[in-house]
C-alpha cells in the first residue's frame, strides 16, 4: 500500500514564487495546495486536512502572523513554517504564534529540511 503524500497548504501573494515552490515541493513528493490570501487559506484549512502550513509574512488581506494566530484558533497541532523575505527579527516575532520554524527567501534549498523536521516532530 502506497503511503499518502504529505499535504502542504502554501500561502504566498507572489504568483511566481508560488509556482516555483509548488513545482519544487511536488517533485520532492509533497501534495501542495496554494492561495494568495489569508481569507482563502482559512477557508481551505477548515475544509481540508493538511500536514503543514507554509506561510509568507504579508498578504493583501492580512499578515502571516495574523494568519498563523487564526489557524491556531481551530488547529493547534498542524506545523506552521514561515517562508518569507522578512528580517530574522520580524520572523522571530511572527514565530510567537506557535510556528515551528522559518526560512528566509530566497533560500528555498533549506525548505525541505525545515519541513521534514516539522513533520517529524508533529
Amino acid at each position: 500500500m502506497q503511503k499518502a503524500k504529505p499535504r502542504i497548504l502554501y500561502v504566498d501573494n507572489h504568483e511566481d514564487t508560488r509556482v516555483v515552490i509548488i513545482t519544487w515541493l511536488s517533485v520532492l513528493g509533497y501534495e501542495v495546495r496554494a492561495t494568495d490570501c489569508a481569507g482563502e487559506a482559512l477557508r481551505m484549512a477548515r475544509e481540508e486536512r493538511f500536514d503543514l502550513y507554509l506561510l509568507d509574512s504579508r498578504f493583501a488581506d492580512s499578515t502571516g502572523k495574523e494568519l498563523c494566530e487564526r489557524l491556531r484558533e481551530f488547529d493547534p497541532q498542524t506545523p506552521i513554517i514561515f517562508y518569507s523575505g522578512e528580517t530574522p527579527a520580524r520572523l522571530e516575532d511572527a514565530m510567537e504564534c506557535d510556528a515551528q520554524g522559518y526560512v528566509i527567501k530566497p533560500q528555498f534549498d533549506a525548505l525541505p529540511k525545515v519541513i521534514e523536521q516539522a513533520l517529524s516532530a508533529a
